[in-house]
């Protein structure tokens, strides 16, 4: 489990950080510059997002809860998470309506990624039965 949870947080960590550092390279490409105070919040608040995103993940490994359970404790944990660190950076405005346009692209973006990863393991679980079938005959 612990090497699960350092894994995850390597890897979350690092792609967040791909991700800002592109990021950084767009805005410097049309014409936009950087101030180092927001860069650095920004590069923090992208590396902490990467990481509870991707650890949050081992909620689905604990096989005692069922698929809603586990889904709904993965939403709860990481829309917290990503909403006080998004009003902490200035993603989002600390205002009702900041609020309200935030939950309302999150909740989405949340549903579509949690299908797709959802048909995904369901294709691969298919993928893996089939070949158990076989093998039995």
């Amino acid at each position: 489990m612990m090497k699960t949870l350092l894994f995850r947080s390597f890897v979350g960590i690092c792609f967040e950080a791909l991700v800002m550092v592109l990021t950084c390279f767009g805005v410097i490409a049309f014409g936009g510059s950087l101030d180092s105070e927001i860069f650095v919040k920004n590069a923090i608040g992208c590396i902490l997002c990467g990481w509870f995103f991707s650890t949050a993940t081992l909620f689905f490994e604990n096989e005692k809860w069922s698929l809603l359970s586990q889904t709904i404790l993965h939403f709860l944990t990481v829309s917290i998470l990503y909403f006080l660190l998004s009003f902490f950076v200035g993603w989002i405005p600390f205002s009702l309506k900041g609020l309200a346009i935030g939950i309302g692209i999150f909740i989405p973006f949340y549903m579509i990624i949690w299908t797709i990863f959802y048909l995904y393991f369901r294709f691969q679980m298919k993928i893996l039965n089939d070949g158990l079938d076989k093998r039995r005959n």
